[in-house]
């Protein structure tokens, strides 16, 4: 089996299935404030149900804005998804952070906030070291599952290096066109069929 073949095959085989880690990409016509042209990380995801959040989002107010404790802390906020848009969740890359969970490739989820607190004052983690999150996506047990078949949403991979550093704008194109096949050309699909 050649590279590019094996390289199809592990797309087609994983298309209905997620894992920790893993992100999902909306398909080119999935419509609403949240989800349309989403790409969202999973952070957790058994029988119970699944918890992600939208990684393409950004908002128009920065950490600062949203909670006094970062007064200062002008590294910008996205739309984590529908569920608790009141509370500020955050992925980052330090895993000296207590309390953080490892999700995958050295990303890590949540931590202690007054250590995170101070360790922003002073410095030791830089806006391209964390994303921060107003909200997070959810889904009930079985409801994930039930919506990649139905294909509303394709699963791919992201290296930390993308996580942190893909422009916002992009990652929706990028991540649909590195599937590969087809979805190279949903990644060319205008937002608004009308205007092609």
């Amino acid at each position: 089996m050649d590279e590019q073949f094996q390289d199809l095959f592990k797309i087609r085989r994983n298309r209905k299935k997620t894992e920790i880690g893993n992100i999902l990409i909306a398909e080119p016509f999935l419509q609403g404030k949240y989800f349309s042209r989403a790409v969202i990380y999973i952070v957790e995801h058994d029988r119970k149900g699944s918890i992600g959040f939208v990684l393409n989002k950004p908002m128009l107010y920065s950490a600062s804005d949203l909670v006094d404790e970062l007064s200062g802390v002008h590294f910008p906020v996205y739309v984590g998804g529908p569920v608790e848009t009141n509370q500020l969740y955050y992925i980052h890359t330090h895993p000296e952070l207590d309390d953080a969970l490892h999700i995958a490739n050295g990303i890590y989820w949540g931590g202690d906030f007054a250590m995170l607190t101070r360790m922003l004052k002073k410095q030791l983690i830089l806006p391209e070291e964390i994303r921060f999150f107003a909200g997070y996506s959810g889904w009930s047990e079985g409801q994930l599952e039930r919506e990649l078949e139905e294909n509303t949403w394709m699963v791919g991979d992201i290296t930390r290096e993308q996580f942190f550093k893909l422009q916002d704008k992009q990652m929706w194109e990028q991540s649909m066109s590195e599937l590969g096949g087809r979805y190279r050309i949903w990644a060319n699909f205008p937002k608004d069929p009308i205007m092609n």
